[in-house]
């Protein structure tokens, strides 16, 4: 018997009746309810896959052959993940690097609150509006040809940031970064999908998410190390930056495009070498073969095509999963994650940090631990499944960050008195405070004070210099000395004796967020689509989050102004366990199971998708009076999943 795959629309007739007659049999445990509508349904979704191969054998009745294509993974897949996957390692030297980079320019610069914030959020503004059309992008030109313009824009604007003399240039620097990050960032998941065996596909696109915070954690490094130069340090910070972006894009000079793109735009005989090279010495013709297929099915059923996106929301299944990816990335960053990592050496200056180097070396601190435990997401996603560590990732973090707020309301309940009042003669608001929380909470305001051991004394607020938030605009702290019993000035925080409360509320809030919430939602989105909606889905779900990533950092420091900063990760904490409700509702359990099945999770409702089970799809076999069909699947409705047929040879 030689097994002969074909898709269930074009065995509709024989085979389905064989298959109902053989199910209502043997299958005691279910109720066949009309087909009809359901394999129509699926007969239009293997129409529209275009991108799709065709069914292959589940999941749960593979094991031997998923073993051997295991111990045959040639390297070339690994070194594929690596290349593409810089692009992930970009975009988190970036997140991290502008933190360490901030405290110097605002210096250097003489950079208001409003112009830091600018800097930061134009970046992920820019990244927004590029993610966004990456997929029309992906479409037009592939995968590669997308990585590729994306490491040449983050070189281009790593160069203009490096050498930028005015803060006009660091936002055209800034910007053009962003363009690059964005592009990369919805194409590095779906070309990794693409090109992986299945059995690796999820481990491999959540390495991704680790070079993100490989990323982060070495930009942290870079920070430390230059800040101890006098000048320009943040020239090299920012600079460096180009140099995976060259190592990206001679990379991928010599890599392949994507097999199913090429198949697609008709160059099926280099379609067929890339597979083979990519799958090693594998036997790539039942693969090729499938993906040809459908394709094709895609191009017979034109008439019924049309703009991707409307056909995503006109089609249930897509829909939902639409709705559960996008939401994921906006929860991602409602939980501040981003704000953590760009201003984490502010955070940590505001609870009481004094020295910049300081700051930056405890902000490197938590970007270590950031890395440390996404190793930690990366062994645990095909162990504990990606709805649980979801769960227990927002709950970790809910309470992280309620720890944090805690350790800014102590802070501010036992803020430093104002005891010493100058006179001034510009009548400022600054006279008005009468503590040092109120105080900080005024961008044009500073706290000047003698320290005796732990004891504050003769202290004061009073202007900050507009030229430099280093000094005061006049007084005892406008030309400080630094020798011993001289005055310290502190711009935006206050002495306490509650700092340790801060620097554990972060490095907890990461060990929480960095193995789910900082991983699962982009592996999850590389999981929940059809072939054919995967690049407009995982444009629309990137732009979601690069659009809440510009809406929380452009924000928290005028949040932190208004609602304090223990307030403002209040409002973080209420969000994140609005998070929590969301996906314990709607986030369906996708371990284990092949992307063909999943798509079966989104059939229902979408406040009922997060109660389904993962093993909610029932396997088959025939029994040894059936010859038709080899073997099926039935989901708790009762839709075929898959029918495989086998002839006879000879």
């Amino acid at each position: 018997m030689i097994p002969q795959r074909l898709p269930v629309r074009r065995r509709r007739n024989g085979v389905q009746q064989s298959f109902r007659s053989f199910l209502a049999g043997s299958l005691n445990d279910h109720t066949l309810k009309p087909m009809s509508d359901r394999t129509g349904s699926r007969r239009q979704k293997a129409a529209d896959d275009g991108e799709r191969s065709l069914i292959g054998p589940p999941s749960g009745h593979a094991g031997d052959s998923l073993r051997d294509r295991d111990a045959s993974t040639p390297f070339f897949v690994y070194l594929l993940a690596f290349f593409s996957a810089l692009g992930g390692f970009l975009f988190g030297y970036d997140t991290g690097v502008v933190s360490g980079a901030m405290l110097l320019l605002k210096k250097e610069m003489h950079l208001s609150a409003l112009w830091q914030e600018l800097l930061v959020s134009s970046t992920v503004g820019a990244a927004a509006l590029s993610a966004l059309s990456g997929g029309f992008l992906n479409g037009w030109l592939g995968r590669r040809v997308c990585i590729l313009i994306a490491s040449f824009i983050f070189c281009g604007g790593g160069i203009v940031l490096s050498v930028a003399q005015s803060k006009v240039v660091l936002l055209v620097g800034r910007i053009t970064v962003g363009l690059g990050i964005g592009i990369a960032s919805m194409t590095v998941p779906v070309y990794i999908a693409e090109v992986s065996p299945p059995h690796l596909r999820g481990q491999l696109v959540t390495i991704n998410s680790l070079f993100i915070t490989g990323g982060q954690f070495i930009a942290s490094v870079v920070d430390g190390a230059f800040s101890y130069l006098s000048h320009d340090g943040w020239r090299y910070m920012l600079g460096l930056s180009v140099l995976p972006a060259v190592l990206q894009f001679f990379g991928f000079i010599f890599l392949p495009e994507s097999p199913r793109w090429l198949l697609q735009k008709g160059r099926s005989q280099e379609a067929r070498q890339v597979l083979g090279r990519i799958r090693g010495k594998q036997n790539v013709e039942e693969e090729y073969d499938t993906i040809r297929a459908s394709i094709e099915e895609e191009e017979n059923d034109a008439g019924s095509g049309g703009v991707v996106i409307l056909r995503i929301l006109s089609y249930g299944p897509t829909r939902r999963a639409l709705i559960v990816g996008c939401g994921l990335q906006m929860f991602q960053q409602l939980s501040g994650i981003n704000t953590v990592m760009y201003y984490s050496a502010t955070i940590l200056q505001m609870a009481g940090v004094r020295e910049d180097k300081q700051a930056i070396w405890l902000a490197a601190a938590t970007s270590a631990t950031n890395f440390v435990f996404t190793l930690v997401g990366v062994w645990l996603v095909e162990k504990v499944g990606r709805r649980k560590l979801t769960l227990g990732s927002l709950l970790g973090t809910g309470l992280s960050l309620t720890l944090l707020a805690v350790g800014f309301l102590l802070s501010a309940q036992n803020s430093p008195p104002v005891t010493f009042h100058p006179v001034d003669f510009h009548n400022s608001t600054c006279r008005f405070y009468g503590s040092c929380d109120l105080c900080m909470l005024d961008p044009d305001c500073g706290f000047c004070y003698l320290e005796n051991n732990a004891s504050v004394f003769d202290s004061s607020c009073v202007p900050v210099n507009p030229a430099s938030t280093d000094n005061a605009a006049w007084g005892r702290c406008s030309n400080r000395t630094g020798e011993t019993g001289s005055p310290y000035w502190a711009y935006n925080y206050c002495p306490t004796s509650y700092s340790w409360v801060v620097l554990l509320g972060l490095i907890l809030y990461l060990a929480s967020f960095a193995p789910g919430m900082g991983t699962m939602p982009w592996t999850v989105n590389s999981e929940i689509y059809p072939l054919w909606a995967r690049s407009t889905g995982n444009a629309c779900s990137a732009g979601v989050n690069w659009i809440f990533n510009v809406l929380v950092s452009l924000t928290f420091l005028h949040v932190a102004e208004y609602l304090t900063y223990y307030g403002a990760f209040f409002l973080y904490a209420g969000l994140v366990v609005l998070g929590l409700l969301f996906v314990l509702c709607c986030l369906p359990e996708t371990k284990g199971l092949q992307l063909e099945d999943i798509e079966n999770l989104f059939t229902r409702q979408l406040c009922s998708c997060g109660g389904l089970p993962a093993n909610d799809v029932h396997y088959i076999r025939q029994s040894s009076d059936f010859s038709p069909a080899h073997y099926g699947a039935v989901d708790s409705d009762c839709a075929i999943a898959y029918i495989t047929v086998s002839t006879a040879s000879g």
